[in-house]
């Protein structure tokens, strides 16, 4: 039995390393695979969609919560029950009550009790039986994933609003929110694309038009013309130390 982890994050800003740390914390050997995803829907999720192709009946996908499953509680119900009935362990560290041995261990007391019987008719009930008790247990399961997803889209909700609000204190007692209007940002990076700029760019004397020049810089555009923008104000106000 193979075990894969899964580490998705929605923005480049977020923190894939702790998903993957969490999931080696409880599986050592487990394969990992890491995905941005910023799409909607299931659109552009490669590695997920690798690791269903791969894994056989048996195979274990870690998740460390169900939200890193899916972007919703809609599509996370349609996907558990697609995986489930794959045969594939499905584990989710931080929801441990919706992981599908949970549910695949209740499924199998019920079928015990129905257990055949040489009967044609009385097999046929116990058949009917087991298919009930598969569909009640799936429904389950998919009330719980909502339930999951509410609890983390809350989450989130709070710790936006928590964060609002201590901005909003800050600034009350005084205290500067954000950069100082005005002041500019000087890092080795800048300097260095700002003197490209300046010896490349045909507004300071060089051959290259805008977009040729973003291309040699490799910035994008909004950097490309804020930097632009502050040369020329350094340049008239005599305060660049840029070569010229």
């Amino acid at each position: 039995m193979k075990t894969f982890g899964y580490c998705r994050i929605s923005r480049p800003t977020q923190n894939i390393e702790r998903q993957e740390r969490n999931i080696l914390a409880r599986y050592p050997d487990a394969i990992i695979v890491r995905e941005i995803f910023t799409g909607t829907m299931f659109q552009g999720r490669k590695e997920l969609d690798k690791i269903i192709r791969l894994a056989e009946p048996g195979d274990r996908i870690v998740f460390d919560s169900v939200s890193r499953m899916a972007r919703c509680a809609d599509e996370g119900c349609e996907e558990y029950e697609k995986l489930f009935k794959k045969g594939l362990v499905l584990e989710f560290l931080n929801e441990p009550h919706v992981n599908t041995a949970v549910y695949k261990q209740a499924l199998q007391q019920r079928i015990n009790i129905y257990f055949t019987t040489g009967n044609p008719a009385a097999d046929k009930f116990a058949k009917t039986m087991i298919d009930a008790m598969n569909e009640l247990m799936m429904d389950l399961a998919k009330e719980q994933i909502r339930i999951a997803f509410e609890q983390a889209e809350k989450e989130v909700s709070d710790l936006h609003t928590r964060t609002r609000q201590g901005i909003e204190t800050a600034r009350l007692n005084g205290k500067q929110i954000g950069g100082v209007p005005g002041r500019k940002l000087t890092t080795k990076k800048s300097i260095e694309k700002k003197t490209e700029i300046l010896k490349h760019s045909i507004d300071f004397g060089g051959t290259l038009h805008d977009n040729d020049c973003m291309k040699l810089t490799g910035i994008a555009r909004n950097t490309f013309y804020k930097y632009k923008r502050e040369l020329r104000e350094s340049l008239l106000s005599g305060e660049t130390d840029y070569p010229t």
